[in-house]
């Protein structure tokens, strides 16, 4: 006997909610999963395979991406469909190299990998919608073709959604969706914004030489740690007085490297860190301006230099319709309180490369426990409430199945 097929925005909601409710245990049990055998940027082959093998016993047709990674279309019953073209919803499946010190059952197996991005949470959700919709769409009640995208090394410098664009993932999407933990969030919240929301992140290495010598004569070598810190201290500062302030660049260190010996200056320092920029233009204008404030700094203290900027990614812009109409499914689906405005964030995503070709947004996804304070990101002590998961499919779902306006 065929389900019921509901009609009405309220019984799509409830069909929705009521399929979210039957597969909840095993999302966590998955996220658990995950949680515990991390892998690192296009190393994630175990999580390929769950995330395949699951799809296909869900009777799903997925495929492979080149190296790691899955996608997996869904496509309205014959005569069900109402014109509309496909939306897609992204979740990265890659870990970091974090050590996992959370005292958990769940808690990571592999040494020196960890979840402590939430990209677990995001994998279960992307995994979620599709089970629930792939219901829907054999109920007859799925209104568009449907695009999961389980991608690979968000994590990585420019990051794998350049990997899913190049091996096709995007061709037929005329809307893509993404959600990211966020812990400052409550769990069953979500933030939204539209415009920028994330900022441009690059890796800057700065490397300079000289001949070397002794301490003692500075004057008769090239006195390289002194310009090393020279450097540190003045280019963020000088570039940020080049461009707009309201562009919100920033650069930080995380590595410095020089010497080996308290009374030999050094013929070689190295200085590792990113750039970010909260505006779209001002991160076009960088490449030129650091490679004239380097050299001029450099050469103060006569110093040969060389630049590497590795490019890593834009700003992601939200699209105003797309956040609409998450605002108005999480409205929906969650209740009127579940929404609140996020303001952009300098941290980077990969994600911003989808939206460079197809318009979309990404929600702030809330994963804190109510009533309790946050562990940040990218710690190793960063779990999340995992009421989360089901948050998340529900705006997810509901996006796929929700009216034409």
């Amino acid at each position: 006997m065929s389900t019921p097929q509901p009609h009405g925005a309220g019984d799509l909601a409830s069909a929705v909610s009521s399929r979210v409710a039957a597969y909840t245990d095993e999302l966590v049990s998955i996220r658990r999963d995950l949680h515990m055998h991390p892998e690192l940027g296009r190393e994630e082959f175990r999580t390929t395979e769950l995330i395949n093998d699951r799809l296909v016993k869900a009777g799903l047709t997925p495929r492979l991406l080149p190296g790691t990674g899955v996608v997996c279309d869904i496509h309205p019953e014959r005569g069900s469909g109402d014109g509309r073209g496909m939306i897609a919803f992204r979740g990265d499946i890659d870990a970091l190299p974090v050590e996992d010190i959370k005292d958990v059952p769940y808690r990571s197996t592999v040494p020196g990998r960890a979840h402590a991005c939430g990209h677990d949470v995001h994998t279960s959700v992307t995994l979620g919608t599709a089970l629930v919709l792939a219901d829907l769409a054999r109920d007859g009640v799925l209104p568009r073709p449907v695009r999961l995208i389980f991608q690979p090394a968000e994590e990585k410098m420019p990051g794998g959604a350049l990997d899913v664009i190049k091996a096709g993932g995007l061709e037929g999407v005329e809307e893509i969706h993404a959600v990211h933990c966020d812990p400052r969030v409550e769990v069953g919240r979500v933030a939204l914004r539209a415009g920028a929301i994330t900022s441009a992140c690059d890796r800057l290495i700065v490397t300079l030489g000289g001949p070397g010598g002794h301490t003692a004569r500075p004057h008769q070598s090239t006195d390289l740690v002194t310009a090393l810190a020279k450097m540190a201290a003045e280019l963020p500062a000088a570039l940020a007085r080049r461009v707009d302030p309201r562009s919100g660049v920033s650069v930080v260190w995380g590595r410095v490297n020089a010497g080996v010996a308290p009374n030999v200056i050094p013929q070689r320092g190295e200085l590792d860190g990113t750039l970010r920029c909260l505006d779209i233009e001002a991160w076009r204008q960088a490449p030129d301006l650091l490679q004239e404030l380097i050299g001029s700094i450099a050469e103060t203290y006569g110093a040969k230099w060389e630049l590497e900027h590795h490019r890593g990614v834009p700003p992601v812009v939200n699209d105003a319709d797309a956040v609409a109409a998450a605002r108005a499914v999480a409205t929906g689906f969650l209740g009127a309180a579940s929404v609140e405005v996020t303001e952009q964030s300098l941290g980077g995503e990969d994600f911003s490369w989808f939206l460079e070709d197809v318009p979309g947004q990404l929600t702030r996804l809330g994963v804190r426990p109510v009533g309790e304070a946050p562990y940040d990101l990218h710690q190793g002590r960063f779990d999340v409430d995992e009421r989360a998961i089901g948050v998340g499919v529900r705006l997810f779902a509901g996006l796929a199945v929700r009216a034409p306006r």
